[in-house]
């Protein structure tokens, strides 16, 4: 017989034989306890979940206005950067705001928009006198 006659034989499988019903079994049941999950879940009712634009989550944040910068002042909702130095600018002439209410005698801010920064102004605590270490005296590190 020449040799391309010759039976091969069958090459071993991957998997035994006998092992074979237990892994379709075990597929199976994982194959319905997906489908089931995704039927509690309320199986393709819920939507797609868009990745590339995800909801927005609201950024909550606080500023004082006693001392914030015009940068953070400027994002706020409804003050822009003009708007924001206006602030800036009020509270260095006049000194600090005595109450939120004060933020009206700024030139461009109404009701409306003082309503709208409300949510994100920390109150305004009575005066207290601050301590500031004097330029000449030694830092508290040492230094």
């Amino acid at each position: 017989m020449p040799p391309s006659e010759i039976p091969q034989p069958l090459p071993e499988p991957l998997i035994p034989a006998r092992s074979q019903p237990l892994i379709a079994g075990l597929l199976a049941c994982s194959l319905a306890l997906a489908a089931a999950w995704m039927l509690l879940a309320g199986g393709f009712s819920g939507g797609l979940v868009d990745h590339d634009a995800p909801p927005q989550a609201p950024a909550r944040f606080t500023v004082n206005i006693n001392t914030a910068t015009a940068v953070e002042l400027a994002q706020l909702p409804g003050l822009g950067p003009a708007l924001a130095q206006r602030i800036v600018d009020q509270r260095i002439e006049h000194g600090a705001f005595p109450s939120i209410e004060a933020l009206l005698e700024v030139p461009g801010i109404g009701a409306i928009t003082l309503s709208e920064l409300r949510p994100h102004l920390r109150p305004i605590r009575p005066d207290r006198p601050q301590v500031r270490p004097a330029d000449n005296a030694p830092s508290p590190r040492g230094e």
